[in-house]
Order: C-alpha cells, then sequence, then structure tokens
C-alpha cells in the first residue's frame, strides 16, 4: 500500500512544508519566538520541507541527513537559499568530531521530525544534544507512538491489505517478520520493519530519558489525528482527549503522534 508521496519526492516536500507552516511551526512558536536570524538545525531533514517556512521568516538553517539523495532533492527545491548563504544541507554523522568542532553550542532550535523512532540508542542522542545547543536553545519532537495502530510504518508495505492492518508491528518478531514474507514483501522492506521494530519509541520512555538526560519538557500536544493524516488521508487532525493523553501506557495505543519541546533543565 505504499502512499503516493513514499513515490513523489516534490509531493512529499509539499506535504512537509504544508505540515510544518500549519502545525509544527505555530507549535515551536508557543514555546519560543521564532525570528529573523534564529539558528535553526534539522536532524533527517529529507527534502528540507520542515525547513522551508523557518527559511521564509529568515532564520539560518543547517539541514542534516545520512540519506545523500534526499540532500541532493533538497538542494533543488531550496536551492535559492543554499546559494545565499542562509542555509546548509549536509550529510554528515553529527557524532563526528569535526561535526560537533564546527557546530557546538550553534542552535536556538534543533528539530527531529519524524526521526527519533528511527534512531539507535535514543539516550545517547538526547543527551548529545546539549553539545549543539546554544543557551536557552531548545529541541522540537514529533514522532509516532511505538504502540498506535500503524507505529510500525507498516504503511510502506507494497500489499495494501498489511497496509491497512493495525497493530500487526506488535505481533512477536519472528511471526511478525513471516507475515511480511508471506505477503511477498521486498527484503529491503522487511528490514527496514525490523529496524523500526527495534528503535520505535513510546511516550513514557521518552519522557523517562528526557528527564534522565537533564531536560525538561516546555511543551507537549498529543494528536488522536495525526496532522501530516490530512495531507496522506484527507483526514482533520484532531487533538487527543485530555484525560486520555494522561493515561500512562494506554494513551500510547491511541494516540497517532506527539509534539515535544524540551529545554535543558
Amino acid at each position: 500500500m505504499a502512499l503516493q508521496h513514499h513515490k513523489d519526492a516534490t509531493l512529499r516536500y509539499q506535504q512537509q512544508v504544508d505540515n510544518s507552516r500549519n502545525y509544527v511551526i505555530p507549535f515551536i512558536e508557543q514555546a519560543m519566538p521564532i525570528q529573523p536570524g534564529t539558528r535553526v538545525m534539522e536532524i533527517g531533514c529529507g527534502e528540507g520541507g520542515v525547513l522551508t517556512p523557518l527559511l521564509e521568516k529568515g532564520c539560518h538553517c543547517v539541514g542534516v541527513d545520512l540519506d545523500h539523495p534526499r540532500i541532493e532533492l533538497a538542494n533543488q527545491f531550496l536551492g535559492n537559499y543554499v546559494q545565499n548563504g542562509q542555509l546548509r544541507l549536509i550529510t554528515r554523522n553529527i557524532y563526528d568530531v569535526d561535526f560537533l568542532g564546527e557546530f557546538r553550542n550553534a542552535f536556538d532550535l534543533i528539530i527531529l521530525k519524524d526521526a527519533i523512532e528511527h534512531i539507535p540508542d535514543q539516550a545517547k542522542i538526547i543527551g548529545y544534544l546539549k553539545n549543539l545547543l546554544a543557551p536557552k536553545g531548545q529541541v522540537y519532537f514529533g514522532f509516532p507512538p511505538w504502540y498506535m495502530p500503524h507505529g510500525g510504518h507498516q504503511q510502506i508495505c507494497q500489499s495494501k491489505v498489511l497496509g491497512m492492518l493495525p497493530y500487526i508491528h506488535l505481533l512477536p518478531r519472528p511471526l511478525y517478520r513471516g507475515l511480511l514474507r508471506a505477503a511477498g514483501e521486498h527484503n529491503g522492506t522487511i528490514q527496514e520493519l525490523m529496524d523500526i521494530r527495534d528503535t520505535g519509541i513510546s511516550i513514557e520512555r521518552f519522557e523517562k530519558i528526557v528527564q534522565q538526560q537533564g531536560f525538561a519538557v516546555t511543551r507537549k500536544q498529543h494528536y488522536l489525528i495525526n496532522p501530516i493524516y490530512k495531507y496522506k488521508f484527507g483526514l482533520q487532525p484532531r487533538t487527543q482527549w485530555g484525560p486520555v493523553s494522561k493515561l500512562p501506557f494506554v494513551r500510547n495505543f491511541l494516540t497517532t503522534c506527539v509534539y515535544y519541546m524540551i529545554g535543558e533543565n
């Protein structure tokens, strides 16, 4: 059932731009000001759609991604900003010594949109971000909780049936892998889904890591219907009902997306 935006980079970029402009940026602005000259880095920037509204506001941005073809696409979409020096697009590991040497305490805002659930050792990277934040800087996270209906990203399956089935990623690992193989999914897709199974993150674990790494949550919003579903499925975004968002563990099964802002405690 791989969605059209998985195949169409221009459509994917435009969806990122609209989602960022209408939902991500307004959320961030309730926790900190965004103004010309604000220094921003996005980790896992892809085609650069999330950064586009920030560039339009006059921010100075750095986009980092290990997927070089997606960085090349970002250069195509945002070449004018690269040319005028307002944007740098980099294919580099942020743990590299030279990266830290160049960008230590450099950013007022760091963005990880639909990224943390793909990163191994999440405690390591969240703690490491302190090295890159300027004083009073903050970090934005947006991600799908692991236990939500499609928290395993099974929508990337070619099988329409598997792509629509909720909660199949919660099956025992051998059974889940066997189901994917029986449906004829490509080995690359199966490996990607297994990797996500290893790195998927719950609301509770995220908040625990944030606290353990010396950060505090400055703002959060849980969604019953993820804002990006407006572009993918034509569904209107809906915030999570307050009492549900406060129910530990249970909320993960009913919440399709969470937004967080964190700052050093």
